[in-house]
């Protein structure tokens, strides 16, 4: 099997953008290559277009299937594009039969399923519900992905642009995938347990107030003014991992299972906090804060685990990483700092990927994180 081909580029008008990536991907393709996937990314500024560039691409190559999103930043091997008008393109050719797109009109019913790419509109309704659904109906439980970042019009693409909803490819056992999550947030405290938790309010930790445990995690005095408590608040993040799921991680780290959530309103009568998401009883959090070293050196480990497995299955012929929105930019200190550090440590395979507004990895939906999955084989 040949190894994917990728091309991006930016302008202001998406019509030259789209021929210097045909001309990029043109250049490498060879006669023999039958390419039947495709992944597109654009800028929102490409929105109103997205229509139209997908029809440009399926009468270019007929016989190649298309899935993608938009995002307020695309990317491609050490190119980051953020605000700015930009398309990312990848096409890779898989075994035929080992994949099949979906979305909620056009499930993958009787496809085996090992694995998922998973595109969706984070104003779908029981979201985190359908990602388990989806998760459970895969042979090995795990999706990947991320949700679409525009700040106009969400939209993702399975052969066709599809507003709302989930969507993506699923993957057979002939399209190895391997796949990691690295965090972008580390704990400021221990772990806890949940005592009490009514919907979204975070009543008790440990038996104890759990305003007066992030006081005590921040080094507050109980006394601190209201504005200045707000500030502290905002800059605070909680990491929760669920009843039922694994906490082990080294200390000072969060492991792959901790989802991170903001702190969106307190109650200081009370002594609670209040997150966007319902708790249950025994869950455990940690609060934690967003951390550019470590986070740098996590992106480092999970990239030389994929690297060194997937040698041993072939090599990598494509990459997919998704980022948080929140991560990229100036937060690893420099343009195109996150994903040179990817293609630096990965090596030459092909690379795109997109900023999105939460990352999917298995039935999660994180926050602050990265996902980076390579297709495995023998180029």
């Amino acid at each position: 099997m040949s190894p994917f081909l990728c091309a991006h580029a930016g302008d202001p008008d998406w019509g030259a953008a789209l021929r210097s990536c045909l001309e990029q991907i043109g250049a490498g393709l060879r006669d023999d290559r039958r390419p039947n996937l495709g992944w597109c990314y654009i800028t929102d500024y490409y929105t109103p277009a997205a229509a139209s560039i997908l029809a440009a691409l399926k009468q270019q190559w007929p016989g190649v299937h298309w899935v993608g999103t938009v995002g307020v930043g695309i990317a491609a091997d050490a190119t980051e594009y953020f605000d700015a008008p930009a398309m990312a393109l990848m096409l890779g050719e898989l075994p035929p039969g080992s994949f099949r797109l979906f979305s909620e009109a056009k499930p993958w019913d009787g496809f085996e399923a090992f694995t998922a790419l998973v595109h969706a509109d984070g104003g779908t309704p029981d979201l985190q519900a359908k990602l388990k659904a989806l998760s459970a109906t895969t042979a090995t439980g795990y999706l990947f992905g991320g949700l679409s970042s525009a700040r106009n019009q969400h939209m993702c693409f399975a052969d066709e642009p599809l507003t709302g909803g989930v969507s993506g490819v699923a993957f057979g056992p002939e399209a190895p995938v391997i796949s990691r999550v690295t965090q972008g947030c580390q704990p400021i405290g221990p772990r806890r347990t949940v005592t009490r938790a009514e919907g979204n309010y975070l009543v008790t930790l440990d038996n104890r107030r759990s305003l007066d445990c992030v006081l005590e995690d921040l080094g507050l005095d109980l006394e601190i003014s209201d504005t200045q408590l707000g500030q502290d608040l905002a800059q605070t993040l909680v990491g929760v991992v669920a009843v039922g799921e694994d906490a082990a991680a080294k200390p000072g780290q969060f492991g792959a299972n901790a989802e991170v959530r903001h702190i969106i309103g307190v109650g200081r009568k009370a002594g609670l906090l209040v997150v966007p998401e319902r708790l249950q009883n025994g869950s455990q959090v940690a609060f934690c804060k967003r951390n550019v070293e470590a986070a740098r050196n996590d992106l480092l480990r999970i990239v030389e685990e994929v690297r060194a497995q997937a040698s041993s299955a072939g090599g990598i012929r494509g990459a997919l990483y998704v980022s948080c929105s929140g991560r990229g930019g100036p937060h690893f200190g420099a343009p195109n700092a996150e994903f040179e550090m990817v293609r630096e440590a990965l090596g030459p395979a092909p690379l795109i990927g997109f900023f999105a507004g939460g990352e999917i990895a298995r039935h999660h939906l994180y926050g602050y994180t990265g996902v980076l999955t390579v297709f495995a084989g023998a180029a």
